[in-house]
């Protein structure tokens, strides 16, 4: 019911994904990023995964050791897509036996993509050529990456929800949080969104780092 990408650029060390899906609000289950990089589960969802992953990938641990750890101990691994990638551009993929309809997977430079219940299996390898052949901020790639899905045929079905998340080394908190918790359009609604978004991006992020030099939007404590 799901297809992401997760990704690093590699001028900025941002880490982050982009995820859709016919179910709603598919982005606080599914994607999850950090300082260390970006994480994704997804088919039958354990968000305690992608929580686990950033905690794993921000203590340095590579992206294979971070879901051979995780899978010692889930109870369920059959149903899980798990997918990694690190601020260094490593990546690594999980698909369990009973990851549902048709599954793809894709890996390209320092991107990761992956699907269930497909309409065709080459829907993640579309994804993650949008993304190299892309330039600019890792959010605009994410989103290209994500529209190159749905040309690829994206789900079997029709898709109703939509995120971005995006991290930078040594802060915290995601810089970027966008989600559409259900549209007709969720990509594209999702895309409006970041729009609106990119030309007050670093303003909220001097807010946090440096207040006094912050411009002011005139909402007392917002």
């Amino acid at each position: 019911m799901t297809f992401s990408i997760a990704a690093v650029c590699k001028e900025t060390g941002e880490t982050g994904c982009a995820v859709s899906s016919s179910s709603i609000c598919v982005t606080s289950r599914c994607a999850f990023v950090g300082p260390g990089g970006a994480a994704l589960t997804q088919n039958v969802t354990n968000p305690a995964l992608g929580m686990q992953a950033i905690q794993l990938l921000k203590e340095g641990m590579a992206p294979q050791q971070v879901i051979d750890t995780l899978l010692q101990d889930e109870h369920y691994p059959q149903w899980r897509q798990l997918l990694v990638v690190d601020s260094r551009g490593r990546s690594a993929l999980f698909d369990g036996e009973k990851a549902l309809g048709v599954v793809g997977r894709a890996k390209g430079d320092g991107c990761v993509a992956a699907g269930n219940l497909l309409a065709d299996s080459r829907v993640p390898e579309a994804m993650v050529k949008a993304f190299e052949n892309s330039e600019g901020q890792l959010a605009e790639r994410l989103i290209l990456a994500m529209q190159a899905g749905v040309a690829a045929g994206g789900e079997a079905g029709p898709v109703y929800s939509a995120g971005l998340r995006v991290a930078r080394p040594n802060i915290e908190w995601p810089v970027i949080d966008l989600r559409v918790d259900w549209h007709d359009s969720p990509i594209d609604s999702l895309y409006e969104n970041w729009l609106r978004y990119a030309p007050q991006l670093e303003d909220y992020v001097m807010r946090a780092a440096n207040p006094d030099a912050a411009p002011s939007y005139g909402v007392p404590g917002e």
